[in-house]
């Protein structure tokens, strides 16, 4: 499926956003996440589905000041 992660298209074969982070490569506990705009917790990531066209924005912490 074909969805847009941090502004950049992508095709995925994850089925939850879970799965997409796991998949991209990201440290779980250490990003935030956003599906289709709505805040989605560490805790709901495994039941959070994914589709087509679906607008994910993962997010890790800067350091620095």
């Amino acid at each position: 499926m074909r969805i847009e992660l941090n502004g950049t298209a992508v095709e995925t074969a994850a089925a939850t956003l879970a799965a997409l982070i796991e998949e991209q490569g990201y440290e779980a506990a250490s990003v935030a996440t956003a599906l289709n705009g709505q805040f989605v917790p560490l805790a709901a990531r495994d039941t959070a589905t994914l589709h087509d066209g679906a607008k994910v924005e993962a997010l890790s912490p800067m350091q620095g000041g």
